[in-house]
């Protein structure tokens, strides 16, 4: 189906959707299905609800964030339990204003629109279908023509809870065009939409002097007051502020804080009541949820101001710190490359790693432990293994600090950078030592960044080049075993028959000769000495690697070469060792040989093939690896 086929077939989609009747029809409907009379705050807690749950050692991931907002978990699962849960509920929790408060590019914009897009869409779905008086500038909830008096009779019968009085336009349709017969009135579904100002609205700060408080509340219409004859008929007036048209749905503020004070306090009656005062009416009705952003600068000095205690009480903040994963952080990175003009450029393995390594780094406040170190922090709160630490000391150092990640720096710098060294070089590839050195001298040109910062993030710089030198190492290392897997696999095999044969106090037997031996010290030392394992603590780790089978064992698990962090990495090193004369022969030769040139070919293949690589990034990765193992 081409282009325009697919527009006409989701008109026809969009028309099948519409519903109009009268009230006594929409009473039917919802007596068979209570759902429909939702709330602002039930819905959009369902909608995020709906989208699907995981949960994993008592955590909870809400995939309706997951495609977007990476790494802050923890932030949203404390979002939608202790807000959007509480609110849907109908506690008191609903009367306040969701501030969300957090560092520049953190995520809180990201966030907000992906309630307002998540929203337009689950209206079009049968859960989260909305009714609304039809004509109504404000699409007032139907509901609200039940008289009072028999709204608790209402209850009774139907199991749902009436908020809101009719607004005054409504009322007076009501006995003008209905003659005061509510079940006449006409209900149609409405889809909630920020473009067409349905159920969404959004309100900026801009010059004070300027901006009208009408741009709130609506105005009155001029044109008209000849022909109603007072500003105080509902027709002469503009139900066309954003609080009129966010109702039912959801109203942002942005940058709120920066907000004049006089369009603030009108929050406070619409936050607490559910209404808000407007032109010469009685107060009117409105049902949505208010939900701002800030960064932390501004919420500073707002709570500094005694003026704002009262509006201040009526918040709910919630932090949305940075995030504090590597891997989390180069999925963001990922993400803003592919939807940016510079996606077609090859970016090497790792590079993206290595910058978010150093974005992290300088996030993280300093462990109070001195037996961990910001790297090991680091390696942790990413769900790496580290030898020496366990799921208490992570909780640990989680609560050390309950500010981490209001500060560092942030995504944008690092796209920045890497858009910088890409057009000022005009590259068509760009490896891990590109993005470094161009993040290094960008932060000369960051105003925000003061010396000491500056210095610190510098030694973070060198960090990361740290971490890179090991990968890079690791790369080349895998490229040139040929079948390194396998190499890998015999080599922990025959480690590990050595280690029980030594434990166990028993012999080994030759493959071939079918002779005893004894186990072989010098295999196993020579493996050990890869990670420091001393003389003095051979046993200890030998026995630790059988206590480790045994327990596998009786899980019914196999022990492979991932199941010990810190033997796969002797094991790595003691292949790496034993090729080490050959990969810098290869590397920093500036006239190879045939064979050597073949073999480097070979690897070159193997990083194109199966790492990811392009040619220019292989042949990149190999000079550098070879110039380190010259040094």
């Amino acid at each position: 189906m081409d282009i325009l086929g697919r527009i006409r077939h989701h008109r026809e989609e969009e028309e099948k959707l519409h519903w109009r009747g009268t009230f006594a029809e929409y009473l039917r409907m919802i007596k068979e299905n209570p759902q429909v009379a939702q709330t602002a705050h039930s819905r959009v807690y369902n909608m995020i609800k709906d989208a699907g749950v995981e949960e994993e050692n008592g955590k909870k991931t809400y995939n309706f964030f997951s495609d977007q907002i990476y790494g802050v978990e923890e932030s949203i699962e404390k979002l939608v339990e202790e807000y959007f849960h509480s609110a849907a509920k109908r506690l008191d929790v609903r009367k306040r204003i969701l501030l969300l408060m957090g560092p520049v590019s953190g995520g809180k914009s990201t966030l907000v629109t992906m309630l307002k897009r998540g929203l337009e869409q689950y209206t079009r779905t049968d859960a989260g279908a909305v009714y609304a008086i039809a004509g109504c500038p404000m699409h007032e909830d139907p509901l609200h023509l039940i008289p009072q008096h028999l709204r608790g009779d209402f209850y009774e019968e139907y199991g749902i809870k009436i908020e809101g009085n009719l607004s005054p336009l409504n009322m007076m349709r009501v006995e003008k065009e209905y003659g005061g017969r509510i079940e006449d009135v006409i209900i149609e579904r409405i889809f909630l939409s920020e473009d067409k100002r349905v159920g969404v609205g959004t309100f900026s700060p801009s010059d004070p002097k300027s901006q009208d408080i009408a741009d709130l509340t609506g105005s009155i219409d001029f044109s008209t007051i000849a022909e109603y004859g007072s500003e105080s008929d509902p027709r002469a007036y503009r139900f066309d502020g954003e609080l009129n048209k966010a109702n039912r749905g959801i109203m942002e503020f942005q940058e709120m804080l920066k907000c004049d004070e006089k369009f603030l306090w009108h929050l406070l009656s619409l936050t607490q009541e559910g209404n808000f005062k407007a032109g010469r009416f009685a107060l009117i009705s409105a049902d949505e949820l208010i939900v701002a952003h800030t960064n932390e600068s501004e919420y500073k000095s707002f709570i500094a101001n005694k003026k704002n205690e009262a509006l201040h009480s009526r918040m709910i903040v919630m932090k949305i710190p940075y995030n504090l994963k590597v891997s989390e952080e180069e999925r963001i990175y990922k993400k803003m490359i592919k939807d940016s003009d510079i996606s077609d450029v090859h970016i090497a393995p790792h590079a993206l790693r290595i910058a978010a390594i150093f974005t992290i780094l300088t996030r993280l406040k300093e462990p109070k432990k001195q037996s961990v170190d910001i790297v090991k922090k680091m390696k942790l709160y990413d769900g790496e293994i580290v030898e020496g630490f366990n799921s208490q000391d992570l909780e640990e150092l989680k609560k050390e600090y309950p500010d981490e990640g209001m500060t560092g720096i942030d995504p944008r710098y690092v796209i920045n950078r890497i858009s910088s060294a890409i057009i000022r070089k005009e590259m068509t590839s760009i490896n891990a030592l590109d993005v470094l050195r161009s993040i290094k001298e960008g932060l000369d040109q960051h105003a925000s960044i003061s010396k000491e910062d500056r210095e610190r993030y510098i030694d973070f710089i060198s960090i990361a080049r740290k971490e890179y030198d090991d990968i890079a190492k690791k790369e080349v290392q895998k490229a040139f075993v040929y079948s390194y897997d396998e190499s890998a696999k015999t080599l922990m095999d025959n480690y590990l028959d050595n280690v029980e044969a030594y434990c166990n106090k028993n012999k080994l037997y030759d493959p071939l000769t079918g002779e005893e031996m004894s186990p072989d010290e010098k295999l196993m030392r020579s493996i050990e000495e890869q990670i420091g394992i001393s003389e003095n603590a051979k046993k200890a780790f030998r026995e630790e690697i059988l206590i480790r089978i045994s327990a596998y064992a009786r899980k019914g698990k196999k022990f492979d070469y991932n199941s010990h962090e810190r033997l796969r990495e002797a094991i790595q090193k003691k292949l790496f060792a034993d090729l080490k004369d050959i990969v810098k022969i290869t590397t920093s030769t500036k006239t190879p040989d045939e064979s050597q040139l073949k073999k480097v070919n070979e690897v070159i293949a193997r990083l194109i093939d199966e790492h990811g690589y392009n040619s220019v990034s292989a042949n990149d990765l190999l000079r550098y690896v070879g110039s380190l193992l010259n040094r």
